[in-house]
């Protein structure tokens, strides 16, 4: 029984992921693969968070994300490989993880273990008001328009980075076994729903 969990910015997937693991008894992972991948390859875990849930820095992604700058290219200032590279050592080590029952948050881990026939995946949203709620208590400081425009960056970072590396649209119901609109149910309810929809699809 694998679980992943893609979700907006601020409508507590990860929450719901967390306290999901803890109620099945299973592992949980969200940073933690992070962590896992430096250790399995090597590389320091800077570079994997500079790198986690952000597009490709490839060449091929900057031209057609319209943000291609030539002298940049000519100058070396962008390593081609590196996103790319991470985000395979990352898939890596979601596959190793998953070999016992688990929780997985983003990361394109449901496209990741597609052909996985225990697989369950999530999307959770929430409306944009709740949404800035959770941002402005997370982050005092922040004006409306501030943590509007978080949001909206946070969104388009997974949104690009999903569809490079998916070629699918993320926040597509049709790419999920069960969407949850967190307004309208708890975290804990969440968690309940999901636990009964295993049930129901015999995965638990």
């Amino acid at each position: 029984m694998i679980i992943t969990i893609n979700r907006q910015y601020g409508s507590g997937g990860r929450e719901i992921g967390h306290k999901l693991a803890e109620k099945l008894g299973i592992g949980f992972y969200d940073k933690e693969l992070i962590s896992i991948a430096a250790k399995d390859s090597g590389f320091a875990e800077a570079l994997f968070e500079n790198a986690d849930e952000k597009p490709s820095n490839s060449l091929l992604y900057s031209i057609v994300s319209g943000s291609y700058n030539p002298r940049a290219w000519f100058f070396g200032g962008t390593d081609i490989l590196t996103n790319d590279t991470l985000f395979n050592i990352q898939a890596e080590v979601i596959r190793k993880v998953s070999a016992k029952p688990c929780v997985i948050v983003g990361r394109c881990a449901d496209f990741i273990l597609r052909e996985r026939e225990d697989l369950f995946t999530v999307f959770t949203h929430a409306s944009q008001a709740s949404r800035i709620k959770f941002v402005a208590d997370a982050n005092p400081k922040y004006s409306q328009k501030e943590c509007e425009n978080y949001i909206k960056k946070m969104d388009k970072s997974r949104t690009n980075y999903y569809s490079y590396y998916t070629n699918r649209e993320w926040n597509n119901a049709l790419n999920y076994d069960l969407c949850i609109n967190t307004d309208k149910v708890s975290i804990d309810q969440s968690v309940e729903l999901i636990i009964k929809a295993l049930e129901m699809a015999g995965l638990k």
